[in-house]
């Protein structure tokens, strides 16, 4: 009876390797035995290309983290957190740290909760998306036992001045001036705002920055009218674009793009065609806006470029080199698709 040897590991095949990563078999080489010649971004591309093919990465080219990292994200509802969790994640580990998720959850696990996890598993930092750092009625206390205990913070979508620390944010006023300008370009002069909470930050902003462009632009001296805030959620947006649709608005700017998922619903319930007579705006650019029906005009947020701020400013600060106390902002970029165009029946509107 002939017994059958057990099948070995796949070896890597420079060759193959090579190819998919666009660089010689030297250079592959010198990435798989670890030997210098070879930049970080060529290394990457070795090592992307080896996962591609199904390969096991050398020992001597593993990840050897230098510490732990906590990314802390609210709920995963919506899309934007998952992609700012994932960019993060994958920036954290081409510097050699090991990141550790925890994620908040209405009803669910608090951010108190994720700090205490986090801490029993020895980070050395935490970054903190959207988190009660961005709530102007919470308590931030847990930041400052934080800060005593030496772990280095840094925080992504919101600001407070009680809190030491580095901010990564993007312009909400910006923002929003964009999208009622495109908005104004297409004909509309009814446009209404759906925005969450307003003991959120970028709530407040938002809204400041509206009731602003209303009165430079149309000379609107009360957006009250104008504004429903709800709940940053598809149904928080169907309330208040249904309120704002049957009050005669005719375009309407969202505070997050499953908002404004929510408007195009409340479109529809009402018979209303997008985009020929009412046009809907998000926010965020969360990955598949471009394939919803219609495809979703919004505002993109720079998702990596903030990421690699927040992990290059905690990574500073863990290496003894504290980064700004201050709110670093960029600027977010109108993306224009099918959910906007020109009124189609003004009257209407103006009814």
């Amino acid at each position: 009876m002939t017994r059958k040897r057990a099948p070995r590991a796949q070896r890597p095949r420079m060759l193959d390797i090579a190819e998919v990563a666009k660089v010689s078999t030297a250079t592959v080489s010198r990435v798989l035995n670890n030997k210098p010649g070879a930049s970080e971004d060529v290394r990457q591309s070795v090592l992307a290309a080896m996962d591609m093919l199904g390969y096991e990465r050398p020992i001597a080219v593993r990840a050897k983290p230098d510490g732990l990292v906590g990314v802390v994200v609210a709920e995963f509802a919506n899309p934007i957190f998952a992609a700012f969790a994932q960019s993060l994640e994958t920036r954290l580990a081409r510097l050699g740290y090991g990141a550790l998720l925890c994620s908040q959850s209405p009803g669910g696990t608090t951010e108190e909760q994720c700090i205490s996890l986090l801490v029993e598993q020895g980070v050395r930092g935490i970054i903190f998306v959207s988190g009660l750092h961005a709530d102007l009625t919470a308590s931030h206390q847990q930041y400052a036992d934080l800060r005593n205990r030496g772990i280095a913070q840094v925080f992504v979508n919101g600001y407070a001045e009680d809190i030491e620390g580095t901010f990564i944010g993007i312009d909400e006023a910006a923002a929003v001036e964009v999208s009622v300008r495109h908005l104004l370009s297409l004909g509309h002069e009814r446009i209404g705002l759906a925005i969450g909470p307003d003991r959120f930050l970028p709530s407040r902003r938002k809204t400041r920055a509206f009731a602003e462009v209303l009165r430079s632009s149309l000379g609107i001296e009360d957006a009250g009218p104008h504004v429903v805030s709800t709940l940053y959620t598809l149904e928080g947006g169907q309330a208040a674009a249904t309120r704002l649709f049957e009050s005669g608005h005719t375009a309407i700017v969202c505070g997050s793009d499953l908002m404004a998922l929510g408007a195009i619903r409340a479109a529809r319930a009402l018979d209303l065609r997008i985009p020929s007579e009412v046009s809907v705006v998000g926010y965020d650019d969360s990955p598949t806006m471009g394939f919803v029906d219609p495809p979703l005009t919004t505002v993109r947020q720079p998702v990596p470029e903030m990421s690699a701020t927040a992990v290059s400013s905690l990574v500073e600060e863990l290496e003894g080199h504290p980064g700004p106390r201050v709110e670093l902002l960029f600027r977010g970029e109108l993306v224009v698709r099918e959910s906007t165009g020109t009124v189609f029946d003004q009257a209407r509107a103006l009814a």
